[in-house]
C-alpha cells in the first residue's frame, strides 16, 4: 500500500513538473519579445563622423584639403588621403590623411599630415607631424587627443603640453593646440587652430564624432 502511494504522490509531482516546463517557454517568448522590443527601440541613433586634414579659409575663400565627407549610417566608412597639399601663399603639407567610420554603438574618425609649412599675417608656424582623433561610445562622453610634434612659431620651438585648448598668441590673433569641444554624446578635435582675425581662419586635422 504504501508502495502505491509513494508511486502516486511521484507521478503527481512529475505532472506538475512537466506542466510547468511546458508553460514555461511561453513565459521566455514573452520576455524575449519584450527584450527584442525594447533593443529595436534603442537602437534608433544620430550618428556624426567627419575627418579633413585641413580646413582653411582665408579672406572669404575656404579650402579643404583630404576631407571624408559626412558619415550617412551605422555602416559607412569613409577615407581620403593626399601625397601632398596645398593651399597657394599659405600652407603645404604631406601624406594627408582622413578616415571616419561608423559602428552601430560608436564613431571614430582621424585626421593628420605630416610636414606642415604655414604662413600667414606674417607669422610661420611648422610642424614636423599633425594628428587629431575623436571617438564618441554610445551612452558615454566623447572622447579625443591630438598629436603636435615638433610644433614652431617663427622659428621658434614651441612646447605642446597636451591639455585641452591650450593657447599661443601671434600678431593679430592666436593659435590653439588640441583645442577640443564636446557635445552631448559627441566630441570635436582641431589639432591646430590658427585665427588670425579678418585674415585668415585655419584648422590643421580636425576630427568629429558623435552618436546619440
Amino acid at each position: 500500500m504504501r508502495h502505491t502511494e509513494s508511486f502516486r504522490w511521484t507521478v503527481r509531482r512529475a505532472v506538475v513538473v512537466v506542466a510547468a516546463l511546458l508553460a514555461w517557454p511561453v513565459t521566455g517568448a514573452a520576455q524575449l519579445l519584450d527584450t527584442e522590443t525594447q533593443t529595436v527601440t534603442s537602437t534608433t541613433q544620430t550618428l556624426t563622423g567627419i575627418a579633413s586634414a585641413v580646413q582653411a579659409t582665408v579672406l572669404g575663400t575656404t579650402t579643404t584639403l583630404a576631407s571624408t565627407g559626412t558619415l550617412s549610417d551605422s555602416t559607412d566608412a569613409r577615407e581620403n588621403s593626399q601625397l601632398t597639399g596645398n593651399v597657394p601663399s599659405l600652407l603645404t603639407g604631406e601624406a594627408l590623411h582622413a578616415t571616419t567610420i561608423g559602428w552601430p554603438d560608436q564613431v571614430a574618425s582621424e585626421a593628420s599630415l605630416a610636414a606642415l609649412a604655414l604662413s600667414v599675417g606674417g607669422t610661420t608656424i611648422g610642424a614636423d607631424f599633425v594628428m587629431a582623433e575623436a571617438t564618441a561610445l554610445l551612452g558615454a562622453a566623447g572622447s579625443g587627443t591630438s598629436l603636435v610634434d615638433n610644433l614652431s612659431i617663427n622659428g621658434v620651438p614651441v612646447s605642446v603640453s597636451g591639455v585641452p585648448n591650450q593657447i599661443f598668441y601671434i600678431p593679430g590673433g592666436r593659435v590653439v593646440i588640441n583645442e577640443q569641444a564636446t557635445s552631448p554624446g559627441g566630441m570635436v578635435v582641431n589639432a591646430l587652430h590658427i585665427i588670425v582675425d579678418g585674415v585668415a581662419d585655419v584648422v590643421i586635422g580636425s576630427a568629429t564624432a558623435g552618436i546619440q
